[in-house]
């Protein structure tokens, strides 16, 4: 009887280690992926405003070729809109 129960007193004190043992690599664990989680966020947050700035120029070379277009355009179609223009302004004088 006496071995019985000291048998089962150390299946319980392993069985206990064990589950601390359990906990502890939980823990770590939970560390672990908060911390790649967190360096994932600042990774992410770096390359945000490391590229902002290329947007801004993007930007500006869409704006520089759509002014390039215009002047093409008021270039090739002068003799029509200055007829045009002059149509509208007359229009505008007679009211």
């Amino acid at each position: 009887m006496k071995t019985q129960m000291k048998a089962q007193t150390n299946r319980s004190v392993r069985l206990s280690k064990r589950v601390e043992q359990l906990k502890n690599r939980w823990n770590e664990m939970q560390l672990y992926a908060a911390n790649y989680m967190a360096s994932m966020l600042f990774r992410l947050m770096r390359k945000l405003r490391e590229t902002a700035g290329q947007g801004t120029t993007e930007y500006a070379i869409l704006v520089g070729v759509l002014v390039v277009i215009a002047i093409v355009a008021v270039v090739a179609f002068k003799d029509k809109l200055q007829s045009l223009w002059e149509s509208i302004s007359s229009g505008i004088n007679g009211l």
